[in-house]
């Protein structure tokens, strides 16, 4: 298992962040190191009785877009309580729509459409690649199977307009979502040579449908530019283009992500937020998994949801039935193979004993903005996570949350900065509220700093992301233990 000693936790996350350009990547890749670490997958649709053990780690998803994860200390007893991080897989992006095929004035486009609240002039003259999941007939099993993709390679681009045609670029820069953030993909109008030469001998089967047959929707082919699918098929290796089903493709920054600055003190990437909790959150508790856990008297947990950035209402969102349903099914269990005892309070006291830590980025003092702050309240880089205090409840955190956060930093010997938004400048929300509000559960919300949140390219600090690390280590670790002494 990796250790604090041994994890370059920064190169860790770019190697994460690379491999996780959408949130089915991001929840493939957090199965990857659960089952590297035992643990075991549970279905929904099973009975999880004879499979729930103390000293067990499990994880569950849903739309493979997000995922819990738990272990089940040795001493749990139902109505016990939970130690829970959340977070989430999704960013603001571009997503390729339905039918997609467009072409103008020589050159072939592609239709996006704009997912979350992007600062979308970031994603002009960027090279953009393409990545997501793919439903493909499976002619041998006679069935549609969901395949992830990603192409790699730079193959769309939002050209801005030259500045001898728009004078004022440099003092407003405004366009039209809709007919000026189309992305080319390539001309329309193709060489001869190029058309007459030899044709590809995979992705055969290109033809749309005979006339005469007939199909509730346009196909694939008639939706979306043929050479588009043709370099999906060649990455899943189909073939035929025909053996695409649908699609559920994102546009991403095909620059790598890396660590830069002077000293390597940064993270230059997308995605930041909120990969940033997702990676910390998992390392916390596949760290935690073993340490303590024979005397743990409860669970353990982190649930990353998907569509926090359009706020969270989907059947795979933070606001729906996900993280619930899985408590509900969880707290009466007793672990043991003794006859399952189910109690109908064992969720209302698991509850009124449990706490979850709302994890998503925090704004970091910009220091060509710094009026945007609250005097009293910028957070640095380099300082640690960021406790989110909002009086009008946009944050959960209150006083007996911030003890019990002080206290396990100071254990783990990771420094703490509060933030507390300008009264001039209206913050965001995050999912704690959601969560809190379903669940009761008392809730607090942190996360690491950024700039450029929501731009195609963000910043955070190398050296936070060990510092969540700990953290979110020693809260699994302790919580259990530390829950009864602060009494409200």
């Amino acid at each position: 298992m990796s250790s604090a000693s041994v994890t370059n936790y920064p190169q860790e996350f770019i190697n994460f962040l690379n491999s996780s350009p959408t949130p089915y990547h991001a929840v493939h890749n957090v199965k990857t190191r659960l089952k590297s670490h035992g643990f075991v997958e549970l279905k929904e649709s099973d009975a999880w009785e004879s499979q729930f053990k103390n000293l067990g780690k499990y994880f569950v998803t849903r739309n493979n877009s997000s995922i819990v994860a738990f272990v089940v200390g040795g001493k749990w007893k139902p109505g016990n309580p939970v130690a829970i991080v959340g977070a989430h897989t999704d960013s603001p992006v571009l997503r390729i729509k339905p039918i997609s095929k467009r072409v103008s004035e020589g050159f072939s486009q592609i239709g996006v459409e704009c997912y979350g609240g992007g600062i979308w002039h970031t994603w002009f003259d960027s090279d953009l690649s393409v990545a997501g999941r793919v439903l493909v007939w499976d002619e041998k099993e006679k069935k549609t199977v969901s395949k992830l993709v990603n192409l790699k390679k730079p193959l769309l681009k939002i050209p801005t307009l030259a500045i001898h045609l728009d004078r004022d670029v440099n003092t407003k820069f405004e366009f039209n979502k809709e007919t000026q953030l189309l992305p080319i993909s390539g001309l329309s109008i193709k060489d001869k040579k190029q058309e007459t030469g030899s044709k590809d001998e995979c992705c055969t089967g290109s033809k749309p449908l005979p006339e005469d047959q007939f199909s509730s929707l346009k196909s694939i082919i008639e939706r979306h530019h043929e050479d588009l699918l043709k370099l999906i098929c060649q990455d899943l290796h189909l073939e035929k283009v025909t053996d695409i089903e649908d699609f559920e493709l994102i546009l991403y920054d095909h620059k790598p992500s890396t660590l830069g600055g002077i000293n390597e003190e940064f993270v230059f990437s997308g995605r930041l937020d909120n990969l940033t909790s997702c990676f910390t959150s998992m390392h916390g508790l596949t760290e935690a998994a073993d340490t303590e856990l024979a005397t743990d008297e409860g669970i353990r947990m982190v649930a990353m949801f998907d569509h926090e950035e359009i706020g969270s209402s989907s059947a795979q969102g933070a606001d729906s039935n996900f993280l619930p349903n899985i408590l509900e099914r969880v707290t009466p269990l007793v672990g043991t193979d003794e006859a399952q005892q189910v109690s109908a309070s064992a969720l209302l006291q698991s509850s009124a004993k449990s706490f979850f830590l709302s994890s998503d980025v925090a704004h970091a003092v910009h220091p060509n903005y710094s009026s945007k702050h609250e005097s009293q309240h910028k957070p640095q880089f380099g300082a640690g996570p960021v406790v989110k205090i909002n009086a009008n409840q946009r944050y959960m955190t209150n006083s007996p949350g911030l003890v019990l956060i002080s206290k396990l930093a100071d254990e783990a010997q990771v420094p703490l900065q509060l933030f507390v938004g300008a009264n001039n400048v209206p913050c965001g929300s995050t999912i704690g509220p959601i969560l809190a509000s379903k669940t009761g559960i008392r809730t607090l919300d942190l996360g690491n700093p950024i700039l450029s949140m929501h731009s195609i390219r963000e910043t955070g600090s190398a050296k936070d992301i060990e510092l969540q690390v700990k953290l979110f280590r020693k809260f699994f670790e302790r919580y259990s233990a530390l829950q009864s002494t602060i009494e409200v």
